[in-house]
């Protein structure tokens, strides 16, 4: 789906921007591996390993990566102190089993000193719809409030903005205007290609910008990456 492609690609960007230290690099939430296997091939030099909570999703994320991935929650990570450089976590702060503070301390912990945290997350409180519903997300967050929760957890924010932006008029519509779809309620699914095509290229154009660091004023969902700092130097 265009939607997971274009997220792959804007946090592998963005990490590829922040030229994070050499050391292992952990997804944090990998679900069944789809960023996961992106990295591996895009940084095969790299220590890559995945932790999800669900033991399917584990075993599928193992076969499409060719990485090490474990059983483990983000409110307790399985690894010891200071044992990643970078830290990835799509869409799993906002989930509704997930502790958001104790997540972010985890990642903290595991991380080591100087260690980048690369998120994606939903964008708007307010956008909370029955797509969130089914995709049990209980939270979504605006670029301010990140960027607090971050420096409240120990992080130096080094970029947090918007994406989604072009197309986030049609994803309004979708969601709060129009009646409930009778084929379910979630966004996820493959779409016809030409639909996929113009969502892609749309948003490609926006992670141009990014790459150059530019913040986009609004969009469905938002990316950020932060540095660890000791929490006596914060």
């Amino acid at each position: 789906m265009w939607w997971f492609a274009a997220a792959h690609a804007n946090l592998l960007a963005l990490f590829e921007r922040a030229k994070p230290r050499a050391g292992r690099v952990l997804d944090a939430g990998c679900g069944t591996g789809g960023l996961l296997a992106r990295f591996a091939a895009r940084h095969p030099e790299r220590n890559a390993i995945g932790v999800d909570v669900q033991p399917a999703a584990c075993r599928r994320a193992r076969a499409k990566s060719g990485r090490p991935v474990t059983v483990g929650s983000v409110n307790a990570l399985p690894f010891a102190d200071g044992a990643f450089a970078a830290i990835f976590s799509a869409d799993v702060l906002c989930h509704r089993a997930v502790d958001e503070r104790e997540a972010l301390a985890q990642f903290h912990r595991c991380l080591g000193a100087g260690g980048i945290l690369v998120l994606n997350l939903p964008a708007y409180g307010w956008m909370l719809s029955r797509h969130d519903e089914a995709v049990h997300n209980a939270r979504r967050y605006t670029r301010r409030g990140l960027a607090t929760l971050l420096r409240a957890a120990h992080y130096r924010p080094l970029y947090t903005g918007y994406w989604n932006t072009v197309l986030f008029p049609l994803m309004l519509l979708n969601r709060k205007l129009l009646p409930a779809r009778p084929d379910g309620d979630s966004d996820v699914r493959l779409y016809p290609r030409p639909v996929e095509a113009a969502c892609r290229a749309a948003t490609a154009l926006e992670r141009l910008a990014m790459r150059y660091g530019l913040r986009l004023p609004f969009g469905g969902s938002l990316i950020a990456v932060a540095a660890k700092v000791e929490a006596t130097d914060a």
